[in-house]
């Protein structure tokens, strides 16, 4: 398998993303992906663009770690994350959650097991462009109550 985590300012192509996942494993039978874009609206407030940062080296680290939980949580073939940073308009594509299993229920549990972490304790920050100016963005509860369903205690105190 190649590269579990990319952190990126390009655009990913979902369609070859997954079939490089599936990699020709014929004990695939199910794959479950998750992307999330930039919408126009947040907190009840109009949205015209976003920016994202990291710190490099330790957020794919963080996802690494994360991964790795995965696999010893369910049981999975393969795993794919690619998360973008920079400057973001409107529909743009932001984040890409992609797991291999043999069966379905595998493939749908971990997806959102990884992106309830990936919202909530992944070291990214988002900065926001509303009508009112731009806005930093901080996890909120609804998120970090997700990631408690899974027995995890968010970190954002």
């Amino acid at each position: 398998m190649g590269a579990r985590v990319s952190i990126q300012t390009e655009d990913f192509d979902v369609a070859a993303e997954i079939a490089a996942l599936r990699g020709g494993d014929a004990g695939v039978g199910a794959v479950c992906s998750f992307i999330g874009t930039v919408r126009d609206r947040n907190d009840g407030s109009a949205v015209s663009a976003m920016e994202l940062e990291h710190y490099p080296g330790m957020t794919e680290k963080a996802i690494e770690q994360m991964i790795d939980e995965a696999l010893r949580r369910f049981d999975l073939r393969g795993v794919r994350v690619i998360h973008r940073v920079g400057p973001l308009q409107l529909q743009d594509q932001i984040v890409l959650v992609a797991v291999t299993s043999s069966h379905r229920g595998e493939s749908f549990q971990a997806c959102e097991f990884l992106m309830d972490y990936l919202k909530t304790q992944a070291p990214f920050w988002k900065k926001e462009s509303t009508p009112e100016g731009e806005r930093w963005v901080d996890a909120r509860v609804a998120d970090d109550a997700a990631l408690k369903r899974w027995g995890i205690e968010s970190s954002n105190g």
